[in-house]
């Protein structure tokens, strides 16, 4: 059944998303603030800008209007960063219908207040239903309509479901999921630990650092996750362990490419966004107060703020204890 799906956000990722919602068949409108994004998009089927000379179907049409986008929309994926997700939302809220559901598709913990992105919503948004999307996805991947298969999560089973069958596109496969906690901490602690393993690759450390980073930093998650009460069997699943493999291998991830440049010692002035860098600081907080053992964790919000070297992270690292940790 055709729905129309308004998207919030011209990056990258939102206009993947647009991309895959237009060629499940649904009526697609995409929001953005920039009027050239917007141009581009309907004149010539690019955005440039983020996804180079990829040629987007036909059908979408953006605006620099969040009314004109959002009226009768059944479903809202919002594609807002996560430091900015409450304030934009809570801008919008008289025009988004009451009636669709409202899909979080950035990665992060706020900084200001430690809350997941889910929370944020929720207070800027008390009428409407939240749902989170997560998984092992690149945007540009997406946008050219590669093979993807990603995590919707809702606290209905039924809405969860249901957006799980509109947002599934001829190769993006999307499972429905009822652990919202689940898959935003997935989401938004595998950014912090892709800067750890790009800033060990950066460094020359080789395959065998990275591996025991990630291993070691899978272990924090799973830890965390726990404590707060998500299924293990989401952190196991694409919005966990998935989502973390991809996000720590590849220089197409922000996180990774930005951890790689720190490694390297270069200048990070003007870098892409990487969300990574503002969880880091309140995920190791978070973890300090939940009693959660997370050397990564700590090492990276570290690393990030000046306080160590990553020659020192690591032989902080090396220099821990030697005991078995689940």
């Amino acid at each position: 059944m055709q729905r129309k799906i308004a998207v919030l956000g011209g990056g990258a990722w939102g206009t993947a998303l647009a991309a895959n919602s237009r060629r499940a068949g649904h009526d697609v409108s995409l929001f953005a603030r920039n009027s050239d994004t917007v141009s581009e998009i309907n004149e010539a089927r690019k955005n440039s800008r983020y996804l180079g000379d990829v040629i987007l179907p036909e059908g979408i049409a953006a605006s620099a209007d969040a009314g004109a986008v959002l009226d009768q929309a059944d479903a809202v994926l919002a594609v807002i960063p996560a430091q900015s997700l409450g304030k934009a939302l809570g801008e919008l809220r008289q025009v988004i219908p009451t009636a669709a559901p409202v899909v979080l598709c950035a990665k992060g913990i706020e900084q200001s207040s430690g809350r997941l992105m889910s929370e944020v919503a929720h207070d800027a948004l008390p009428e409407h239903q939240i749902a989170v999307l997560s998984g092992p996805s690149f945007a540009a991947d997406v946008a050219r309509g590669f093979p993807t298969a990603v995590t919707v999560a809702a606290g209905n089973e039924n809405t969860a479901a249901q957006l799980a069958r509109v947002l599934s596109g001829p190769a993006f496969r999307c499972y429905s999921s009822v652990d919202v906690k689940g898959v935003e901490l997935g989401g938004a602690i595998k950014n912090v630990l892709a800067i750890a393993a790009g800033a060990s690759t950066g460094r020359g450390f080789g395959a065998s650092a990275q591996a025991a980073l990630i291993t070691r930093g899978f272990a924090e998650l799973r830890r965390l996750a726990k404590t707060l009460g998500a299924r293990m069997e989401t952190i196991m699943g694409l919005s966990g362990l998935g989502d973390l493999m991809l996000t720590c291998s590849s220089p197409q991830s922000r996180n990774y490419s930005y951890g790689m440049a720190l490694g390297r010692g270069e200048d990070l002035t003007g870098r892409p966004l990487a969300e990574g860098v503002a969880t880091a600081p309140i995920a190791s907080e978070l973890c300090r107060k939940l009693s959660v053992k997370a050397p990564i964790i700590d090492a990276t919000a570290a690393l990030l703020d000046g306080r160590i070297s990553i020659d020192e992270a690591v032989e902080a690292l090396l220099r821990r204890p030697l005991k078995n940790e689940d």
